[in-house]
């Protein structure tokens, strides 16, 4: 069996007298979505920013592709950087710059592909996340919340990344948008051989789309796997977050 695309061991992160991670451990399979769930405050977004190099942990670690990031230098972090995409909540594109502006950035600054390819990647990311053509001229202040969504997505993607790592990709959607969304990303995994890693709140997103997930609460992770295995846990913060009328509908209609 292939090692973990990621391997998180014994991490411990606390800010001031608030510790956020007390000896957190996980492993993320290469393929998979993987979910990173917990009430507000158990540090599943923090993690997440561990993850791709935002902030340090006191101490522990975390594995990448079979690179250490915390005993790491400089430019093997840059490295590491080239192979994943991110997709902030609110879609962080720059207000200042359209849609293909946005998309073509990280091409131009990392990159030595002539610009006449690079706007042909545009197009091409575009169309991949389900865009019409015509909104690469669009500014961020012009397109609709999902528009945003997925224009922020085709962003990530345009170094074509191993991972791609989303941040409550359907928050502020509707249940429509939503739903499209969770397709797309199953879509994209079948096509790119993408691993993904998502923080998420919604029911919804967790069973159409997750394979595995993890469980913060009381700052460790209290259950690891498969959402019919997890949902088995007694743990109170579990049963609270799968155990209410919605949790139940889903698990009464199977995923």
């Amino acid at each position: 069996m292939s090692e973990p695309m990621i391997t998180v061991k014994n991490i411990v992160t606390q800010f001031g007298d608030n510790l956020v991670h007390d000896g957190v451990n996980l492993h993320i399979n290469q393929g998979e979505i993987y979910g990173l769930l917990g009430g507000s405050g158990s540090g599943k977004s923090t993690l997440l920013k561990e993850m791709i190099l935002l902030l340090q942990p006191q101490s522990g670690d975390i594995n990448i592709l079979g690179q250490s990031i915390i005993n790491s230098t400089e430019s093997e972090r840059d490295f590491l950087r080239q192979q994943w995409g991110i997709l902030f909540q609110n879609g962080a594109l720059y207000s200042s710059l359209t849609v293909a502006e946005n998309i073509a950035i990280s091409l131009k600054e990392y990159t030595d592909i002539p610009i006449t390819l690079i706007n042909d990647i545009v197009r091409m990311k575009i169309d991949m996340v389900g865009l019409p053509s015509h909104v690469k001229d669009l500014y961020p202040a012009e397109l609709s919340g999902g528009m945003v969504k997925r224009a922020s997505l085709a962003r990530a993607l345009a170094r074509d990344p191993k991972l791609l790592f989303l941040d409550e990709p359907t928050s502020g959607l509707d249940p429509i948008g939503a739903e499209a969304f969770d397709q797309l990303i199953l879509e994209l995994r079948a096509m790119l051989d993408l691993t993904v890693v998502m923080v998420t709140h919604d029911l919804d997103s967790i069973w159409n789309t997750v394979d595995r997930l993890a469980v913060l609460a009381g700052k460790k992770v209290v259950a690891e796997g498969r959402l019919t295995e997890v949902c088995q846990n007694p743990h109170p913060e579990i049963k609270a977050f799968f155990g209410g009328k919605r949790g139940q509908a889903r698990m009464q209609n199977g995923k």
